[in-house]
């Protein structure tokens, strides 16, 4: 009997891991879709992307139930509530990229229903499947249980972050040429600062599966910290202050 039960628990906590990584590639496939949208004027696309957002929502809420249901029938073992825990805190992530994506897309609409003659910003195409990759690669560090895979991504994070500060210049100097273009240069960054949010989620998401595999919690570690930790190595020793000698207290004395 205790067989079949553990053997059903491992059945439903794979069948959990496999709704998970749909719904990631639902919502990786909204961000293209949304960007699609912008740059080539595909407007079905919006439409697409609304019908995977409510899908995405179910999705949340389905693994949400399935999720709490594993863990107050089963107490499952330190390694097992670990990768429930985690998929717990990357559904969150994932359903807010999904409602960026969703926020892309209806800007995209508006931009070209309003007949607005725009400058295409090569770096958001750019921006977009740099993001989309990093949910990708999150997704596949979840699936190979790959925590060296997932520092990666939380270093790629990095080069999002770049990319979101010269998008912002080069929209911002677009603006001062052409004063006409500010409302659709707003729209641009709206959408600009949407990609880099999907960038944080991702990093945020790599983050848990360093913690599902490992069991360390990095977030606010930073990057080099991570990476070590993801290879199992530990923390590197905080260095003192210039001003205070190795061994001596920064407390003041007492008395």
């Amino acid at each position: 009997m205790l067989e079949h039960t553990n053997k059903q628990f491992h059945g439903e906590l794979e069948t959990t891991r496999s709704l998970f990584l749909q719904m990631g590639g639902l919502v990786e496939s909204m961000v293209l879709d949304g960007i699609h949208a912008l740059s080539q004027g595909e407007l079905h696309l919006v439409d697409r992307v609304r019908e995977h957002e409510r899908q995405v929502n179910q999705f949340e809420v389905d693994i949400d139930e399935r999720i709490s249901q594993l863990i107050a029938r089963n107490q499952p073992t330190a390694g097992d509530l670990r990768l429930l825990l985690a998929v717990s805190k990357m559904l969150t992530d994932m359903e807010r990229c999904g409602d960026e994506a969703e926020k892309i897309a209806k800007v995209a609409r508006r931009l070209h229903e309003s007949n607005a003659s725009y400058e295409p910003v090569v770096e958001l195409r750019h921006m977009a499947d740099a993001v989309a990759s990093m949910i990708r690669a999150a997704l596949d560090a979840f699936a190979r249980e790959d925590p060296i895979a997932a520092a990666q991504v939380v270093r790629n994070d990095k080069d999002v972050d770049k990319e979101w500060k010269a998008t912002l210049r080069h929209i911002i100097t677009y603006m001062i040429e052409d004063p006409r273009t500010i409302s659709h240069s707003i729209d641009l960054i709206f959408i600009a600062r949407a990609l880099e949010r999907i960038g944080d989620h991702a990093k945020n998401m790599a983050e848990r599966v360093i913690y599902m595999v490992r069991g360390d919690d990095v977030r606010h570690t930073g990057v080099t910290n991570t990476e070590r930790l993801a290879r199992g190595e530990p923390l590197e020793p905080r260095d003192p202050s210039p001003d205070q000698p190795r061994g001596e207290s920064s407390e003041p004395p007492r008395g």
